[in-house]
């Protein structure tokens, strides 16, 4: 006799049973769907090379997503892979002043910090951030301290236990969805029991953060099993390797596989989408409500 699968049962043509949990961030419930806008105030950022790196031209982004229906705008100062040495005094030169003045020019948005360090996300929360996005998967478990201590949300990811800014070398998983379940369930538990609102904390997979191409797919085939634990779930995969390796595309000729990942995730049960094209985003989930005649 086979023995029962532990993963969480699939429901009926792909879609997730049960309600929407509740996402509540900046007192505004987000609903079934949350566009994320990238906006990296750094000079070596994968997809814009620097085009965001000055003060203006990063603000105007921020407005720019804003007018185009971003609901979050996510400010990072840290290139994500390897790169030059950014430390703390230097990622908090890159972003602090920046929240202050989105803040100040959108009361309204919520405003999204990817940073690894409660140093960081302490000063942000300080000048009006309502999230911090630790897309590292916890190497500072002080982080969360943090977003308990400030009434703001938190992302709970999973990077294969990998330092930041750091490639996987052969990375490998007897389940690479297993692996993400555990990790990210237990780090939004650890989160709650902290004092973050349940209703404030989001996971995330990390497509390719200590992941390889066939990782990323595959979570991206079996998201219902996340979006099943109840926990909302934020995807970031706009113009990702995985796609481009996958389609044989360079970085700047992702977006039309960014969308069909994005389609997916969302049929599949994700709520918050961390994108570059936020016009692009949002038509693209539209259709998907629509086409599962939802609100």
């Amino acid at each position: 006799m086979r023995s029962a699968d532990p993963r969480p049962a699939r429901a009926a043509a792909g879609r997730p049973a049960g309600e929407v949990a509740p996402l509540r961030l900046r007192g505004r419930d987000l609903g079934r769907y949350a566009v994320m806008a990238v906006v990296n105030r750094t000079p070596d950022s994968f997809f814009d090379r620097g085009a965001t790196f000055g003060f203006d031209a990063a603000l105007a982004a921020a407005d720019r997503a804003v007018a185009e229906g971003a609901d979050i705008i996510d400010i990072g100062g840290v290139k994500a892979g390897p790169g030059d040495e950014v430390g703390v005094a230097e990622e908090l030169r890159r972003v602090v002043d920046l929240v202050a003045a989105v803040r100040r020019a959108h009361p309204e948005v919520i405003i999204s910090v990817d940073t690894w360090r409660a140093e960081v996300g302490e000063a942000v929360a300080e000048a009006g951030a309502d999230l911090l996005n630790d897309t590292w998967g916890g190497p500072d478990p002080r982080l969360a301290e943090v977003a308990a201590s400030h009434g703001i949300g938190l992302v709970c990811a999973h990077a294969g236990r990998q330092d930041p800014r750091t490639r996987p070398h052969r990375a490998g998983y007897a389940d690479v969805v297993g692996d993400v379940l555990e990790h990210v369930v237990a780090e939004a538990e650890r989160a709650v029991a902290l004092g973050v609102r349940r209703d404030a904390v989001l996971i995330d997979p990390a497509h390719d953060f200590g992941k390889n191409t066939r990782h990323s797919l595959e979570i991206t085939r079996r998201l219902d099993e996340l979006t099943g634990t109840g926990w909302p779930v934020l995807v970031a995969v706009s113009n990702k390797d995985f796609i481009g390796e996958t389609l044989g595309q360079p970085v700047e000729r992702r977006g039309v596989g960014t969308m069909a990942v994005l389609g997916v995730s969302a049929w599949l049960g994700a709520r918050v989408f961390r994108v570059h094209d936020v016009a692009g985003a949002r038509r693209a989930l539209e259709a998907v409500a629509t086409l599962q005649g939802t609100p």
